[in-house]
């Protein structure tokens, strides 16, 4: 079985790979029948000489390979007829910017998996860089705080080496004694708690942090069972909320009037109620006044995100009254970072996590008959068509949705 390490061609231009000089060295001896050759790049957060340095081939040569990996979606007039292709498509909830790239690997008869539907047996996903976006996230939270109010210059997440030089650059910055919420308990929420524990920040319950005031910065970490409560006025739990998130509305309103940084890690599913609208923001009580939306669902559950920001022009500010935007430091705003891409700024830590699993949950399904089912789960495409499990795209394919 022979891997191509492809080239991101993707713009804005991404430097994280799927697997590490180290990675592939790591395939190489636990499968002697796999061979890797990795495609030249210069954008790579880990040098062609790097990979050759590990003993890799490096070259222009995608085609002899038989399974292409890759990060973000491949331009149609780059993927190869007849492959088998590992990236990130975009495509499974319909996604209209992406209809032409999933009719191409169609008609080009690509095998398709896409790392997003890489699950285990209980369809818990397995391959994921939520836990850096929560990483990056957080710090670029409290970038734009400091931005904000004019009280400290944290420098950008990307001229940074790894997550231990961004919880260096936290521990040297002075907090007044605010309240940071956290939401999401997942990856992403985990990831952002790394960096708030790292800083040493204080972690408090609800009740303290709804109750209490405090002589040092303080964060609380809620999920969907504490900012969410049942309209019958029935107990509810987590459980509950994911299968009938219907019958839930938020209560999330209660922690606006004491929350000074909010970052919103968790997930949202369709049906649930927003955190908080637009009218919630205009209210006097309302009381945050910098947002970290690492979710970034525009228009969605976390109403002050009206888009999504750049890693080049991460902060922008959105102005309750006229539910539109204006500079974040206008005392009326409410700063937000909304970056939609924030693994990309620690691309080396992000590509070697996201490795470590792709390593561990992927690459043994070439060599074991796919005895777990993860290829069969992940496969999207086959000989021209949509395999059973993504027929729902049919209509979106044809044009009809």
């Amino acid at each position: 079985m022979k891997f191509g390490i492809i080239r991101e061609r993707k713009n804005p231009p991404d430097r994280r790979v799927v697997l590490s000089p180290e990675a592939c060295q790591k395939v190489l001896s636990k499968h002697k029948n796999a061979k890797i050759i990795v495609e030249p790049s210069t954008i790579r957060a880990f040098s062609d000489d790097a990979y050759k340095k590990a003993g890799l081939t490096v070259a222009s040569k995608m085609e002899e390979c038989d399974v292409l990996i890759g990060v973000k979606e491949v331009p149609i007039e780059n993927l190869i007829p007849n492959k088998k292709y590992f990236f990130f498509s975009h495509t499974i909830k319909k996604q209209p910017y992406n209809r032409d790239l999933l009719q191409a690997i169609l008609d080009k008869n690509i095998e398709l998996y896409d790392h997003e539907v890489i699950t285990n047996e209980n369809e818990q996903r397995v391959v994921a860089f939520g836990r850096y976006a929560g990483i990056v996230g957080a710090y670029n939270g409290f970038r734009a705080y400091g931005l904000k109010y004019g009280t400290y210059d944290l420098p950008k997440a990307e001229t940074l080496s790894d997550q231990q030089e961004l919880i260096s650059e936290l521990k040297k910055i002075k907090l007044p004694n605010i309240k940071v919420l956290l939401t999401g308990r997942g990856r992403v929420g985990n990831g952002s708690r790394e960096m708030l524990d790292g800083m040493g920040m204080r972690r408090v319950n609800v009740t303290e942090y709804l109750q209490e005031d405090f002589k040092e910065p303080v964060y609380c970490q809620i999920d969907a069972s504490e900012y969410n409560k049942r309209k019958d006025g029935l107990r509810g739990n987590k459980g509950d909320f994911f299968a009938n998130p219907e019958q839930y509305k938020s209560n999330f309103f209660r922690f606006t009037k004491v929350t000074d940084f909010y970052i919103a890690g968790h997930f949202y599913g369709q049906g649930a109620p927003y955190l908080y609208t637009r009218e919630d923001a205009k209210h006097p009580e309302f009381k945050i006044k910098v947002v970290a939306d690492i979710s970034c669902d525009i228009d969605g559950p976390v109403a002050t995100t009206i888009k999504p920001s750049t890693i080049a022009d991460p902060i922008y500010g959105y102005n309750p009254k006229s539910e539109s935007e204006i500079d974040f430091k206008n005392p009326d705003a409410i700063a937000v970072m909304a970056v939609d891409n924030l693994p990309c700024e620690l691309p080396r830590d992000a590509s070697v996590g996201f490795g470590a699993a792709f390593l561990k949950n992927v690459i043994p399904a070439f060599f074991n008959d796919d005895k777990n089912g993860v290829l069969h789960r992940a496969r999207m495409t086959q000989n021209g068509k949509l395999t059973e499990r993504y027929s729902y795209l049919q209509d979106f394919v044809n044009g009809k949705e």
